[in-house]
């Protein structure tokens, strides 16, 4: 409900605490889930104080409870363990401060973990965050890796010494962060945020060796699943625990089953690489001497050929063809023509013997009229015509007389 206010009329700091906690006592009990981070139980007090986290939003509220409430469940539970507090919110004017006043408290069991852990599966799944085509590729030799690791474990040790055994070149960039309890989570979120904006981070390993259920609860919450898929670079998960899978197996790009064998997947190793070349190169080398060899056979094979042994013996042979060709043909021409020429000497001679120049050569002659009409026959003429006579030698006038 809003307060009417203003500079002029200012509300006294109490009435705000008064207000406050009024509007608190009206939430009325509720159920509350979190970590026990810090316990008090003073001897002889009937108070009992703690302090209850969400490991996923960094967030603590204060509770207090009666002990004969806690003692209920004193013997299991301790610091860290995750439990379900029925409280009422209570507000503390004097101080301003919020705290829980718990009326029951119930441990949440490994059973009831694994449930919610698969209903959560389940959701992220469906979102498509562990799909496989989201999967990134690992580089081949990454210059720099990315590792999120606890401080002085066996997990850096065992990733960095591998690492560098198969790969002395390789260099990391570590975060050591806390790899259980209530900060866990957000030191491991910040570290691969951080990781993941150095342009140079060519992959995030994030590595742990192994534990129980509770101490893996960090690599299964939603926030650092979705910090992990949110990344630009591949990100392996070597948590190192078979039996349960986390959550971040299932978003990472690579699950390792070890530490051990995250560097191993990561970082090539340098013997071997050595020699794959030595075998790549012996084998490129065979299959060129093959080419060669078969080009080689080839090449003689085609050289012992008629053609190429001897490429004029085909031309000398096709010359004297065509100088018999054209001999014949000139024969043959030579023949023609003379047969021609026998023929057209006959003809011209019986063309000479038929013409009338040669009848005028043996005397004859030829009477034309005026006209030039040839006279055949002596009636065709008068007396004293004058008629022109044709002869071998050339033509002269006469008179035809009565």
């Amino acid at each position: 409900m809003a307060v009417n206010s203003s500079p002029e009329t200012p509300l006294p700091v109490g009435e705000v605490s008064r207000l406050i906690g009024g509007w608190i006592d009206r939430l009325g009990a509720v159920w509350v889930e979190g970590q026990i981070t810090q316990l008090s139980r003073r001897p002889g007090a009937g108070v009992v104080f703690l302090t209850l986290r969400d490991p996923s939003y960094d967030i603590s509220v204060s509770v207090t409870c009666y002990r004969q409430v806690f003692d209920a469940v004193a013997d299991i539970v301790t610091e860290g363990a995750r439990v379900v507090v029925l409280a009422k919110p209570e507000w503390y004017a004097p101080r301003g401060q919020l705290s829980l006043r718990a009326a029951e408290i119930k441990p949440v069991g490994v059973g009831e973990l694994l449930a919610r852990l698969e209903q959560l599966k389940k959701a992220l799944a469906g979102e498509g965050l562990f799909a496989p085509q989201r999967k990134k590729a690992l580089p081949f030799l990454p210059q720099l890796v990315g590792l999120v690791c606890g401080r002085a474990s066996a997990a850096e040790r065992d990733v960095l010494e591998n690492a560098r055994h198969r790969w002395p070149a390789v260099r990391f960039e570590v975060r050591n962060v806390a790899v259980q309890g209530v900060h866990a989570v957000p030191q491991v979120v910040q570290a691969v945020k951080e990781l993941d904006a150095i342009d140079d981070v060519d992959v995030i390993i994030v590595a742990r060796g192994g534990g129980s259920v509770e101490d893996l609860l960090p690599f299964s919450d939603e926030q650092l699943v979705r910090a992990v898929a949110a990344c630009r670079t591949p990100v392996v998960s070597a948590i190192g625990h078979e039996p349960d899978t986390p959550l971040l197996d299932y978003v990472a790009d690579l699950r390792a089953s070890t530490p051990t064998d995250a560097a191993k997947k990561v970082v090539p190793d340098v013997g071997e690489e050595y020699e794959r070349v030595r075998l790549l190169r012996d084998r490129a080398r065979r299959c060129v001497h093959a080419i060669v060899d078969r080009e080689e056979r080839g090449l003689a094979q085609a050289l012992s050929r008629p053609s190429i042994e001897d490429p004029h013996r085909m031309i000398d042979e096709r010359a004297d063809h065509v100088a018999a060709l054209l001999d014949r043909g000139r024969r043959t021409l030579g023949h023609l023509l003379d047969r021609a020429d026998s023929e057209l000497t006959h003809t011209h001679a019986r063309v000479v013997g038929l013409s009338p120049a040669a009848t005028l050569k043996r005397g004859y002659a030829v009477l034309q009229k005026a006209d030039g009409h040839v006279v055949r026959d002596p009636g065709e003429v008068t007396a004293d015509e004058a008629l022109r006579a044709r002869v071998a030698e050339g033509e002269f006038s006469v008179r035809v007389d009565t």
